[in-house]
């Protein structure tokens, strides 16, 4: 499952890397609204909750439904600006259609709200539809969409006056701590992609980010099938301290493409693919590649010792083998005439953590 980017024909100077104010503070908002899917910053949330004023408080909870589930698409600005009050200038010029779109498609569920030629702003029926799926996920989230479609203008300013508020109460302290490390991930992205060209970048950003085989195409490992282009306007790139380990993309009809990636931390060992979860998922479903698994745990064997301590056939051995070493999770070592396999209990331990890590993503 993957977002595919189309780039064929983009010059490289309309892949940008960029820190952007306004999309670490989503990632901040989101880490409050979630802090369960990032234990690392879990001190972090509680003394923020802890210092806030509660009229601030109150305002955050209101409005979670822009950045807790999934971030609405104008918080991922595609032209970062140097500071958090420009930034919310230019969401200010967005028109009323395409921001109430955008916060409707959080409010009312992770999965895109399309709305077509109608507008729930004008529309009955598209606005009776919106507000059916708000409620379907609760009072507070029918409400917010209330208010929004009521009145639109008093909802944005409410918005960009509770973003404000947060930079003296916990934003402006945060960004000045990661803005060092944003800057050197940023100074490795745009040095790669000056010297070695878009591959080797996008390398760099996370191995669930790559460059299509015939370089038109970048493909973004994420759980739903999705396809944009970024024809004309590029592709922006955001670090995120705050965002780790989620992997934001931004790829809405009539938005420009915009991927905001985790830095890595100082010590960190990139997640495993998707890919390989499923497999290992998949190896560990079988019965049987358990019970070899249980004897493995103990040590190396060979395909003949399984095979007796098992009463298995070695070619019935042989396909359970080959199904666990695809997964990752054996090692092969010839010993003379014999192969001996070992499990890893490293790659079997680290399965919840790096499951966790590929659907968070």
């Amino acid at each position: 499952m993957t977002l595919r980017i189309d780039i064929g024909g983009l010059p490289a100077e309309r892949l940008r890397f960029a820190a952007s104010p306004l999309a670490e503070l989503t990632a901040m908002l989101h880490v409050l609204a979630e802090p369960g899917h990032h234990p690392q910053l879990a001190d972090w949330a509680g003394d923020v909750w802890t210092g806030l004023r509660p009229e601030l408080a109150e305002r955050l909870r209101e409005a979670e439904f822009l950045w807790r589930s999934s971030q609405a698409d104008f918080l991922i600005p595609a032209r970062p600006r140097p500071t958090l009050a420009e930034e919310l200038d230019d969401v200010d010029r967005i028109d009323d259609e395409r921001y109430v779109t955008a916060a409707l498609v959080t409010t009312c569920g992770s999965n895109r709200v399309h709305f077509g030629t109608r507008s729930p702003l004008t529309d009955a029926t598209a606005r009776e539809r919106a507000l059916d799926l708000a409620q379907s996920r609760g009072a507070l989230q029918e409400a917010f969409a209330e208010r929004l479609l009521a009145d639109p203008a008093a909802v944005r300013a409410r918005v960009r006056d509770t973003l404000e508020q947060c930079a003296g109460a916990f934003f402006d302290a945060a960004w000045a701590g990661v803005a060092v490390r944003l800057a050197t991930d940023l100074r490795v992205k745009n040095d790669l992609l000056n010297r070695q060209g878009i591959g080797a970048a996008l390398a760099s950003v996370s191995d669930a980010v790559t460059l299509a085989p015939d370089g038109d195409c970048i493909v973004v490992d994420k759980l739903q099938d999705k396809a944009t282009a970024a024809h004309g306007t590029g592709v922006t790139f955001i670090p995120s301290v705050f965002g780790r380990p989620h992997l934001v993309a931004v790829h809405a009809p009539g938005w420009q493409p915009v991927v905001q990636y985790p830095v890595a931390e100082p010590s960190a060992v990139e997640p495993v693919s998707l890919e390989t979860v499923t497999l290992r998922l998949e190896a560990l479903s079988h019965p049987v590649r358990l019970r070899l698994l249980r004897t493995l745990a103990r040590g190396p064997h060979t395909n003949r010792e399984l095979a007796h301590a098992w009463e298995l056939t070695p070619p019935e051995v042989s396909r359970h083998l080959a199904a666990l070493r695809r997964a990752g999770l054996l090692t092969a070592r010839r010993d003379g005439r014999y192969v001996r396999y070992t499990l890893d209990l490293a790659a079997l331990t680290a399965l919840g953590a790096d499951l966790l890590a590929a659907v968070l993503r």
